[in-house]
């Protein structure tokens, strides 16, 4: 309580519930009838101290961190989503790269299979649905250690149900591992074929990286960075109906008013994930880390990042404009978020993911939109190529020569690239595929049919681009 001039007792203004009341009002259109939603609350743990030689009790010592430090999160997720009327759609886990973690313990692949199943166990303990940091970073060449765990992915992710795991094959410092990348291509196979019943599942949790953030909350390619503290609450917002719903309002009008129509939109969905993220935080007591504000499509109808791109002027996404109508959205979204918190990170922007977008699936359909047009728009959306069936007995050279290309418009534009292609055993060009649930379903798409095997078998690294010396 504070005194006012006349000596009486007020009430404190607190910013906190000043945001919970009025902001929280103007959300509620967004919430009902424009399918805005958080749709992560995901808690980053450093597995660091858990680190030893010993394999069984470093299995011990990740079970036991996680379920201490995530036992509340899902109840605290929903509390959140009751008192507030925010949707919060998934509550989520990302760890410490188990490639660093298990490498004093780990001597095989099997070996890191037992820490994938480990944190598979700990995660349906506690409730998430999934955990991300089955992973490895190895832009500038692997350990022994890297190369065990990216050998071991298949036959993790098709004996878990839960974990994601990702790569990060180069960056703009440091270039492009090729030798990862070409054993990525035998690893993303690999994994479809052990995955196939379940139309080769296991790839849509696999990403491949260049410049990968540390505190991205989004899966398949959250992990917990080296850099962050012991826990952290990242928030990731989603609202492509919302953006979506804005722009039918200013339907005719000069760039100048799209541009200020999507940035106003993308501030108020940010504080949206503010308040929802200052919140876990104070709950569970652990520090909040970063909003990340990304247009997230969903196979739902008004949920999609290519309906935006429609509605802004094109008749599919993939006709003429479309990319540089992507780079428009990517830009003002990042403008207004910037504005609504001072803590914005992760990915934020667009993604352009096929499978999980009813627009994108349509454009496919309809022959607006091939893979080498989606490689154009990764040069200005958040992410890559993302949630792509291609046919099932597409060569690992080709699926490596694919990532290679992502990594390198990564590299060069000193920006976050990622593929996440799933070749669909037994299938080819025309079928479909089903992965239900958020991940949805896509056309398989065509891939181009000349070889890269020469380029990809050389070996070694791609050096960084001279732009990289800042020093």
């Amino acid at each position: 309580m504070n005194l006012d001039e006349h000596g009486n007792k007020t009430q404190r203004k607190d910013s906190n519930s000043m945001i919970n009341i009025f902001e929280v009002n103007e959300t509620n259109k967004m919430i009902q009838q424009e399918n805005l939603d958080v749709r992560t609350i995901t808690l980053g743990i450093s597995l660091l101290d858990c680190v030893d030689s010993d394999l069984e009790k470093l299995n011990r010592k990740i079970y036991e961190k996680i379920t201490t430090l995530a036992r509340n999160l899902v109840a605290t997720g929903e509390e959140i989503e009751r008192e507030y009327g925010i949707p919060i759609v998934n509550k989520r886990i990302s760890v410490t790269p188990i490639a660093l973690v298990g490498a004093g313990a780990c001597r095989t692949p099997e070996d890191y299979v037992t820490l994938a199943e480990t944190l598979d166990r700990a995660a349906k303990e506690v409730g998430v649905n999934f955990i991300g940091g089955y992973s490895a970073l190895v832009s500038k060449g692997m350990t022994k250690s890297d190369e065990l765990l990216i050998r071991s992915i298949p036959q993790a992710l098709a004996s878990t149900e839960r974990v994601c795991s990702s790569v990060n094959v180069g960056s703009t410092k440091c270039g492009i591992d090729m030798d990862a990348v070409r054993l990525l291509g035998d690893v993303i196979l690999e994994t479809a074929e052990r995955t196939k019943e379940q139309d080769s599942l296991g790839c849509a949790k696999l990403v491949v990286f260049c410049n990968a953030p540390d505190d991205n909350p989004f899966m398949a390619g959250a992990f917990h960075g080296v850099t962050e503290g012991d826990a952290v609450i990242n928030v990731g917002v989603s609202g492509p109906g919302v953006v979506k719903r804005a722009l039918e309002k200013v339907r005719g009008k000069n760039f100048e008013e799209l541009c200020e129509t999507i940035k106003k939109t993308a501030f108020k969905v940010t504080r949206v994930g503010q308040l929802v993220a200052q919140e876990a935080s104070r709950r569970m007591n652990i520090p909040f880390g970063i909003i990340d504000l990304s247009l997230a499509p969903t196979p739902a109808v008004g949920d999609s990042v290519a309906d935006i791109l429609c509605e802004i002027g094109l008749e599919y996404a993939g006709a003429p404009g479309t990319t540089a109508a992507l780079a428009l959205l990517n830009d003002q979204v990042k403008k207004g978020g910037v504005m609504a918190s001072s803590y914005v990170g992760g990915l934020s922007g667009a993604f352009i993911p096929v499978s999980e977008d009813q627009g994108m699936i349509d454009a496919v359909t309809a022959g607006a939109l091939s893979l080498e047009k989606l490689e154009a728009m990764t040069c200005v959306c958040s992410v890559g190529l993302d949630m792509i069936a291609v046919p099932g007995d597409t060569p690992a050279t080709t699926l490596s020569g694919i990532i290679a290309d992502e990594m390198a418009i990564g590299m060069v534009n000193q920006k976050t690239t990622a593929v996440r292609v799933i070749p669909v055993i037994g299938k080819g060009v025309g079928e479909t595929v089903e992965f239900g649930g958020l991940l949805g379903y896509a056309p398989i798409m065509p891939v181009n049919q000349f070889s890269c095997e020469k380029f990809v078998n050389r070996g070694g690294r791609i050096p960084a681009p001279i732009h990289s010396f800042k020093n």
